[in-house]
């Protein structure tokens, strides 16, 4: 169901006083200039946006996390960088939820609430991802800890009051040789710390890309977040929720995408005919279309699932991160295409609102953990995956309760596990929910094409796990055939949640169409021919596309009897 807050953030952003600060020639202009959207962020927290990111155990209003990506959703279709500068501080208190003391995350939530910036300080200068090498140490001391050392690359380092920082507490290090404390700045005795420049960036040029070094700095002991040595366990733990919120960036910039798309078409003339009348303009418009609608199922399965398959959120949490950017970003790269030189003007067409946006986007792959850390996540569960889908087992209760069309229940974050021991219930059930799909076939409510497309989904799924269980690698060998067959799991997870949403909606023409596409696009990407009878369903989104007035995607995979999820 559409969340009502939503509707209230959309409408609070085209509100007269708001509507100048998130142009786009004010945005391209901050761009230009590298400065920080201050008075963008600053109209967040007047509509309160901060206190979603709030754990509402502890005081704050973050109960569902759907609602939490369609609200960021809403900001990145505007900007994708008031989006990640503003949202930031949700990555940056999420590991105070996940292992905090009650004490330590009312008292947070307090302040989030109240728009403190909070920030995540876990790379490091020479490390990067390799948390493990990380040098930045915490001793303890009498008065509590000393921290001595840098965190680099850090966003909101510079703006942000607290910062949840990982420390080596034990010498020979490993992984339980780091914890992870939250540093309030404004506690810290003077010189003690010292932020470090900002960062020149190809994308999001305004947002605070710095560091921060300390030399000794003492923290008191309530500061620890968690056990002393739980700190790479809470990390891991922490990323399974950030990963998935982080698709909400992707979301909203191929909204924006599409828009500027849509209306290119429909306003340019080429050869004498409409742009939009070109078959090849409409089949690049159809298959962006269709991907909106494969990311978006992704996603809406993965937030849900925070609340449901919780001890599966290892697995879903790497797929989500490691497809929808790159899924999004191909298809930017296609629109990119379309629009020719004008998708790489700065200035003249949109105010260079989709080269802006292009450069944007390619940082969202590179949050919590690249594409190829994902994909190594992955790789480290095949045993475990092939396992579970030989066995058949899967959780389908939890699975029936992820579904949009059941009633949200509360996120339980002390179910996360570091590994999904059960495999992927979405994954494994796919057999069973293709099996359902084909009933509806023979009723009319789909064309027999859409149901041999799922059984030819089921038939590579089937060969993808039987692949896992060949793979010969070590911890630190690991051969890019595996990788590949990383990706192509993404993939047919992505089939399975389209295959279990449309049986969980209305079923109405438009469901079905939504389907065939996604359908199409994931059989290609696998390296399946896509004929032109399965191709039509791509012009046909086109068509919902460009009848939207205004150009605004018309993509709503998720629809069922109460409305749309995202």
């Amino acid at each position: 169901m559409l969340h009502q807050s939503v509707r209230v953030l959309d409408q609070f952003l085209d509100r007269p006083d708001n509507r100048p600060l998130f142009t786009r020639a004010a945005m391209a202009e901050l761009d230009r200039e590298e400065e920080f959207p201050a008075e963008a962020c600053a109209a967040l927290d007047t509509f309160g946006l901060s206190s979603y990111y709030a754990d509402a155990r502890h005081g704050g209003r973050l109960r569902d996390m759907v609602e939490l990506v369609r609200l960021q959703r809403t900001v990145a279709r505007r900007d994708l960088t008031v989006a990640v500068a503003h949202g930031k501080t949700f990555l940056g208190s999420a590991p105070v939820w996940v292992a905090g003391s009650s004490a330590q995350a009312a008292r947070l939530a307090g302040a989030v609430c109240e728009d403190a910036v909070v920030s995540w300080a876990l790379s490091e200068r020479d490390h990067g991802s390799d948390l493990l090498s990380g040098e930045l140490t915490a001793l303890a001391q009498q008065e509590g800890w000393r921290i001595d050392g840098e965190k680099w690359l850090i966003n909101n380092a510079t703006r942000g009051r607290y910062l949840c920082v990982l420390a080596r507490t034990s010498e020979a290090g490993g992984p339980r040789g780091f914890s992870l404390f939250l540093v309030d700045k404004e506690q810290l005795a003077p010189g003690s710390y010292r932020t470090l420049r900002k960062v020149r960036t190809h994308g999001i040029r305004g947002a605070d890309i710095s560091g921060i070094a300390f030399d000794s700095a003492i923290v008191p002991d309530e500061a620890l977040v968690g056990p002393v040595g739980s700190g790479i366990e809470t990390v891991l733990k922490t990323l399974q929720l950030t990963r998935t919120v982080c698709a909400a960036l992707s979301l909203g910039a191929l909204d924006h995408g599409l828009s500027i798309a849509a209306r290119y078409a429909t306003s340019r003339n080429l050869y004498g005919r409409d742009l939009a009348d070109l078959p090849r303009v409409r089949r690049i418009l159809g298959e962006s279309a269709a991907a909106l609608a494969v990311a978006e199922s992704v996603t809406t399965l993965a937030a849900r699932s925070i609340h449901t398959v919780t001890p599966e959120l290892a697995v879903i949490s790497a797929v989500t991160k490691a497809f929808v950017p790159t899924l999004v970003q191909h298809t930017l790269d296609r629109i990119s295409e379309l629009l020719g030189v004008r998708g790489f003007l700065s200035e003249s067409y949109e105010d260079g609102a989709f080269a802006k946006l292009e450069r944007d986007h390619r940082i969202v792959a590179v949050f919590d953990g690249s594409t190829a850390v994902n994909r190594n996540l992955l790789i480290d569960h095949f045993p475990l995956l092939a396992r579970a889908w030989r066995a058949g087992t899967a959780d389908r209760e939890a699975l029936a309760m992820t579904m949009p069309s059941a009633p949200a229940t509360a996120f339980d974050l002390t179910r996360l596990q570091v590994l999904s021991t059960g495999g992927c219930s979405i994954v494994q059930l796919l057999p069973e929910a293709v099996g359902r799909l084909k009933e509806a076939a023979p009723n009319g409510l789909l064309p027999r094409e859409t149901s041999r497309m799922a059984d030819e989904l089921v038939a590579a799924a089937t060969s993808v796990h039987a692949a896992m269980e060949e793979v010969d690698r070590t911890p630190r060998d690991v051969p890019q055939p595996a990788f590949d067959l990383a990706a192509e799991y993404e993939l047919c997870f992505a089939g399975a949640a389209l295959v279990h949403l449309w049986l969980d909606s209305a079923r109405t023409q438009y469901d079905s169409l939504w389907l065939q596409a996604g359908l199409a696009l994931v059989l290609g990407r696998l390296g399946l021919r896509i004929d032109e009878a399965r191709a039509e369903a791509f012009d046909h989104l086109a068509d919902q596309l460009l009848r939207t007035e205004g150009g605004a995607p018309a993509v709503r995979p998720a629809q069922h009897p109460q409305g749309s999820v995202l």
